[in-house]
């Protein structure tokens, strides 16, 4: 009996790392973490940044698939927070619906993480994400270039309620607005998916026959439109995406996608974990973590490419 309580004893110091902070609680630190869904290759990445961090510190990661429901996430921070986790990330589907499980955990001493989106109404340890209002106005910047200032755009729209959708919006309609000959002509939510995307751009090639350049506030749907448009994109229609995503990038490199605002959600998932270890030993983490973004173009598309 006495050598698996040895053995016992030497596990326990393994998984609790040596970084040594905090007295003698022998537990890994078990984390939760709630994906708004894996169905989009983007969140996959986010998802495997963390799970590589997690496993460099020696902590437990556990990762569930809300599949953009806001009621199942709900019900997933609900579950972390009844297991005792020592913190929670969480990739909001919704930023509003979001807040009272987010309570709930606070009320427990739990610590939340935001991750690639916030959290409105709700207090949370950390939100870390890409500087989207930027990178909207990075978007604009790059569209009306690549259209000769003047011309006529359409905007797909992310998932309502979402603070990404928000604040990409938010920066490519201040953007735009330098450019006196860029008229937007449409504005109609894709829900950030690539069959939306198709369906949504098939339906506004109908009613604006003359639109020349398209934002979409997420590569899936950027995707979407470059079927609908078929041979138009990247010569007609210039089409500016946001993620840069493997499948948009590779669209980048083909000249059908003419740019992707470019995140980085391996390191968001890197980060998120990060903060989420900080915050479970009691240490003071910073309450915004903004991770620069970049042009995605046919020239450098080659730096955003992933093994």
């Amino acid at each position: 009996m006495r050598i698996p309580a040895i053995v016992m004893a030497t596990l326990c110091l393994a998984a609790c790392g040596s970084s040594g902070g905090g007295g003698g609680s022998s537990d890994e630190i078990k984390i939760g973490m709630s994906v708004s869904t894996l169905n989009n290759p983007y969140f996959v990445q986010l998802r495997d940044g963390a799970q590589a961090q997690a496993a460099k510190l020696g902590a437990a990661l556990t990762v569930t698939d809300a599949q953009n429901d806001a009621s199942q996430q709900v019900n997933q921070v609900q579950n972390f927070t009844s297991q005792n986790m020592k913190a929670i990330i969480i990739n909001p589907v919704d930023s509003d619906a979001a807040a009272p499980a987010v309570k709930a955990a606070e009320r427990v001493n739990i610590p939340v993480i935001a991750a690639d989106r916030g959290v409105n109404g709700a207090e949370v340890a950390q939100t870390v994400a890409s500087d989207n209002v930027a990178g909207g106005k990075l978007a604009a910047q790059e569209l009306a270039k690549q259209l000769g200032e003047r011309g006529n755009v359409v905007v797909l729209q992310g998932t309502p309620g979402t603070s990404a959708s928000r604040d990409r919006g938010q920066g490519f309609t201040e953007g735009i607005a330098a450019y006196s000959g860029i008229k937007v002509v449409a504005k109609q939510p894709a829900d950030f998916d690539r069959t939306k995307g198709l369906d949504v751009m098939t339906n506004l090639i109908q009613s604006h026959p003359d639109v020349t350049g398209v934002f979409a506030e997420n590569d899936e749907m950027a995707l979407g439109a470059i079927k609908a448009l078929g041979a138009k994109a990247g010569q007609q229609v210039k089409v500016i995406g946001f993620d840069g995503t493997p499948d948009g990038i590779k669209a980048v490199q083909a000249g059908t996608l003419s740019a992707s605002i470019a995140q980085q959600p391996r390191l968001l998932g890197q980060e998120a974990v990060n903060a989420a270890v900080k915050a479970a030993k009691g240490e003071t983490v910073e309450k915004t973590v903004a991770v620069p973004v970049k042009v995605a173009t046919k020239e450098n598309a080659s730096e955003f490419q992933t093994s």
